[in-house]
């Protein structure tokens, strides 16, 4: 069978789209006219015909590929398998990009044009649009008559850009999910031209036992890590093996190094390095234990909707709030009370200008759909960041992802609802947050939306959930799903509904049967942990209004000589033991960055240490200001010092109740004058009264 490379392309679209198609779209998508396409059509049906299968054309709708389920897989079976004599545009200059970044030599112009059946001026011409898209890498194509054609730049660059075309063309989970099916020879569907080259890029074998090692990571680092984050690792670290043993080799900031040497994701790198050199039988630099450190460091998964605000993270925190208004000023829209818009965007924002600072570019698969969707308020948050982030430059994937939490906050509604949904992405947040809100704001049967992430799966009973939606396959998954994108289509939100009408039917059912069993039958349930969790929220709370005292520093001193005085006093109170190293902690948190919160008076001065008995928050009024650098890098008054302590090794829980604290701190006019007040009663009766409501936020108190 013989297929053109634009049909083929065409087909594809058709059969994985989840809605009809319009002619529109795809020529859109394929770079060509809408009368190539309707051209293209004639021979198209004959192929779908000849496969027991119809090309719906509705008007004002668009096209749709019906039949049986098998005979599409057959259709797409045969399309891998067809003969083909020409790629299209974007397959060609993807198998030239894959090639180039492979080559250890220059390559021949008329070598890439043999293998790809075109000619030497095709070649050149695509070659001319690869070098936009790798100057993105700081890397640049040499090309000199006689010579050929290769990439320059470092390796650090080129591994990016492999990573991006990796992920630019499959989806990084059905990556790894392809690699291990061809480790077993059992591939359970057809490849692509492209999948097949891509493939070839790593060794499944070593993938393997890259992925065992780093599973047996995960479970040692202070924080979750995101499934994204553990699949980006994978591929990061198997591209990094293929790329040592070819010996190329990565040059890690020393300087760098230094400063990330302490910590415990570094620790945790270094021995998985180790690991891997007894496993893969190698020598692995030291420079790659950096980069995995700056994975681990750059995919902090929050825990819940409060964001722990610490380290570097409360001046990210203030931008965060400075984007906010931005953007409510040009909607028109009061998004100041929404403190989920402000700790989920702080959340997202400090792993991702770490990465930009760090040249780890990343890919967002649904940056079209984004576009698409919210031209308006793409373009609004793009330029919100570029006047607020003005020492950076935010790749449009990167302000798609913020793009995202926007629309959530925007689209969230106020109804009730009575089924319990699992919404599944790789992650758990992100996209799961969209899907989430456009299922809560489409669909008023749902009670409940639980975000979770596809290794969290194995740990969830199915059964809990009247309806699971999934933005990705779930292979291994026991249960019923609907699998459905991020933006929530027409077509899918209808699938939704037309599965849930026949849930509320058994639901109800099922209700009247079961109701005087759940009351009694408890049996199995373990509350443990959720006790444990309770008491812990509990006591992180109790320490902190415990300890909390307003003090007023009437002579005029230093902030060192402040900082002094305030460890010896919390030492005496026994908050804290060892008051020299807390003293040194809180001054080098103090010359990373400012601590002060522009446009108040107010610092917070805080740090984590072993030396932390429990944690204690208080605040010092200053009769003669300070002059101290601002969160912002601007000099400023501050008259009131607040400090918060926690002890280097505790519970989520405390950390979450300490971000939760941390973020009342910028939440609001009101909240900034009670706290620039003084007044010690005033501030624990707040205090008293917010803790509160975080805990009947988490259904630990009746409202």
């Amino acid at each position: 069978m013989y297929v053109s490379a634009r049909e083929r392309k065409i087909l594809e679209l058709l059969l994985h789209a989840q809605e009809e198609m319009r002619i529109k779209e795809i020529a859109v998508e394929l770079q060509v006219s809408e009368r190539t396409i309707h051209r293209d059509l004639t021979g198209i049906e004959k192929l779908i015909f000849d496969h027991n299968l119809e090309l719906l054309k509705k008007s004002g709708s668009g096209l749709r590929i019906t039949g049986d389920r098998m005979n599409k897989q057959q259709l797409e079976a045969a399309l891998s398998g067809a003969s083909s004599s020409d790629y299209t545009l974007e397959e060609r200059q993807t198998i030239i990009l894959a090639a180039l970044l492979e080559a250890k030599e220059p390559m021949k112009l008329f070598t890439l044009a043999n293998e790809l059946k075109v000619t030497i001026a095709t070649i050149s011409h695509d070659l001319d649009q690869l070098e936009e898209e790798l100057a993105k890498f700081n890397l640049h194509l040499v090309r000199k008559r006689g010579y050929g054609v290769r990439i320059e730049g470092n390796e650090t660059n080129k591994r990016s850009a492999i990573s991006n075309l990796i992920a630019k063309n499959v989806d990084p989970f059905e990556f790894v999910s392809l690699l291990k099916e061809n480790l077993g020879k059992k591939l359970k569907q057809p490849l692509t031209v492209i999948s097949n080259r891509l493939l070839g890029m790593v060794n499944p074998e070593t993938l393997t036992t890259i992925e065992n090692r780093v599973e047996q990571t995960r479970n040692q680092l202070p924080h979750e890590l995101a499934d994204s984050a553990f699949i980006g690792l994978v591929v990061h670290l198997t591209l990094a093996i293929e790329r040592l043993q070819k010996g190329d080799k990565i040059e890690f900031d020393q300087a760098f190094m230094k400063q990330i040497e302490g910590t415990k994701e570094y620790e945790i790198a270094k021995q998985l390095i180790q690991d891997l050199e007894i496993s893969l039988s190698m020598e692995i630099p030291d420079d790659e234990i950096g980069y995995i450190t700056m994975h681990l460091m750059g995919a902090k998964l929050r825990i819940d909707h409060h964001y722990l605000i610490e380290d570097s993270s409360l001046d990210i925190a203030y931008k965060t709030k400075q984007l906010i208004s931005y953007v409510e000023s040009h909607m028109g829209m009061d998004l100041s009370n929404n403190a989920s818009l402000l700790n989920d965007l702080a959340a997202h924002l400090k792993p991702m200008i770490y990465r930009l600072k760090q040249g780890m570019n990343i890919t967002n698969p649904l940056i079209k759909e984004i576009k698409k969707d919210y031209p308006d308020l793409f373009q609004l948050i793009r330029e919100g960041v570029q006047e607020i982030f003005s020492d950076m430059k935010f790749p449009d994937d990167e302000t798609a992802f913020l793009v995202l939490h926007f629309a959530a906050a925007l689209l969230h509604g106020e109804e009730e609802f009575n089924l319990k949904t699992l919404v599944v992405c790789s992650s758990g947040i992100g996209t799961a947050k969209i899907l989430s809100t456009k299922l809560v704001q489409r669909v008023p049967e749902i009670k409940q939306v639980d975000n979770k992430s596809l290794f969290d799966l194995k740990h969830l009973n199915p059964d809990d959930y009247d309806i699971v939606v999934s933005t990705i396959p779930l292979k291994e998954f026991a249960g019923e799903y609907i699998l459905a994108s991020p933006i929530l289509t027409k077509a899918e939100a209808h699938r939704i509904k037309k599965v849930i009408r026949k849930k509320k039917l058994a639901y109800k059912t099922y209700e009247s049967q079961n109701s005087a069993a759940s009351v009694t039958d408890t049996s199995s349930t373990d509350y443990i942990p959720q006790f444990e969790a309770m008491q812990n929220y509990t006591k992180a709370i109790v320490d902190l209004l415990s300890s909390f005292r307003v003090e007023k520093i009437t002579e005029e001193s230093s902030i060192t000589s402040i900082l002094r005085m305030v460890c010896n006093e919390l030492e005496v109170k026994e908050l804290i033991q060892n008051q020299e190293n807390i003293l040194d902690r809180l001054l080098k948190r103090e010359q990373i960055g400012g601590l002060g919160i522009p446009n108040t008076s107010l610092a917070l001065f805080h740090a984590r240490s072993m030396d932390v008995v429990s944690p204690n928050f208080s605040i010092y009024s200053l009769n003669h200001p300070i002059t101290i650098l601002g969160m912002d890098g601007e000099s400023m008054e501050m008259d009131t010092l607040l400090v918060m302590l926690a002890p280097e090794v505790t519970h989520q829980e405390v950390l979450e109740v300490l971000s939760y604290l941390s973020s009342l701190l910028i939440q609001g006019q009101e909240n900034i004058d009670l706290f620039e007040s003084g007044n010690e009663t005033q501030i624990k009766q707040f205090l008293s009264s917010q803790f509160q409501k975080f805990l009947q936020e988490k259904n630990l108190l009746s409202n």
